[in-house]
């Protein structure tokens, strides 16, 4: 049971202060039952900016006395800080929000997630479409039987990026399925689930050998599934979900889920759906998160430890893949 704590405001903490963290703080303030106090940074000058940007009590660059500030933390670091970081918040009490991919090995994430149980304390990934209000509608239809048995998941998440950015730099863990796999393999676990029979990629790598396009093939028993993802190509950000009675389209971009459409052979049968998505939508899991800390453990069927685990898997299945599976770009 994660322990009810004795605050009545949680004092939230940023680690990172780059762009995902610009988009946090605003976000902060539509939920209840948190604040913004601070942020760590080793580079310091970049906290100082942060915190002066967005008002905040205190920056720093000791992480212990960040931890003294603070009851939770959210964690906004490049990909490769992720384990380290974690680790280091549950170790000092505090509980974790912390952005995708959580960590690069599925062992890590593991160890991580079964220290936040031992401690009692929420670990979650910060993969906000999980969170979103359209896409749990759309799981529920899709899983329903309106569409019959799902046979086929094809989801994509692609955007053009070049110059010297973090997404493209080889020491940073770069490249299109790190950067941006979490969420279509987040598509297909939650619809198909975690058993996946057989695994392949196809991808395309620079002279760095960071991959600019990616292909991910996951086999199941009755159902096959392909995740598309790029940084060098552009494609439609669109989601297909192929059942035995009928599809649902999922516009682009799909994993803000505002809009999509249940199909049949009858299209006088087929159906829309429209659903909100406030702001950057960091905002739904951040409202989790603290709410999940307040012990409403029910929230966590939204993206559970072992979908983590598993998406971590696959990231690190990838990351050790063999040269033959490589076309250069």
């Amino acid at each position: 049971m994660i322990r009810q704590q004795k605050y009545n405001i949680v004092r939230l903490g940023v680690i990172g202060s780059g762009r995902i963290a610009m988009r946090f703080a605003p976000e902060v303030k539509y939920v209840s039952g948190t604040n913004l106090e601070g942020v760590f940074n080793p580079r310091i000058d970049s906290a100082r900016k942060y915190a002066e940007q967005f008002e905040l009590k205190f920056f720093t660059d000791d992480l212990n006395s960040f931890f003294e500030k603070v009851d939770a933390v959210y964690i906004a670091s490049p990909h490769n800080t992720h384990y380290e970081y974690i680790r280091k918040s549950l170790e000092q009490g505090k509980h974790v929000l912390c952005e995708k991919p959580l960590v690069l090995r599925a062992s890590q994430a593991e160890e991580l997630y079964q220290l936040a149980k031992d401690r009692g304390l929420v670990l979650l990934e910060a993969i906000k479409t999980a969170y979103a209000p359209g896409f749990l509608k759309l799981l529920a239809i899709a899983k329903s039987g309106r569409i019959g048995k799902i046979r086929d998941v094809e989801a994509s998440f692609t955007k053009l990026v070049s110059g010297q950015y973090r997404e493209l730099a080889p020491e940073e863990n770069g490249g299109s399925v790190t950067e941006l796999a979490s969420y279509p393999l987040l598509a297909i676990v939650k619809l198909l689930g975690t058993e996946y029979k057989d695994i392949r990629f196809e991808t395309f790598v620079d002279s760095n050998n960071i991959d600019l396009y990616t292909k991910i093939y996951l086999n199941y028993e009755n159902a096959v599934s392909t995740a598309k993802v790029g940084l060098g190509v552009k494609s439609e950000g669109q989601l297909l979900i192929s059942g035995t009675q009928g599809y649902i389209y999922v516009e682009a971009p799909w994993w803000k889920t505002q809009y999509f459409e249940v199909r049949h052979e009858n299209s006088e049968h087929n159906e829309k759906f429209f659903s909100k998505f406030a702001g950057d939508g960091l905002r739904y899991e951040l409202s989790d998160f603290i709410s999940m800390i307040y012990g409403h453990e029910n929230k966590g069927f939204k993206l559970t430890p072992k979908e983590s685990i598993v998406i971590s898997k696959i990231i690190e299945f990838f990351l050790q893949r063999e040269e033959t599976m490589t076309m250069k770009y």
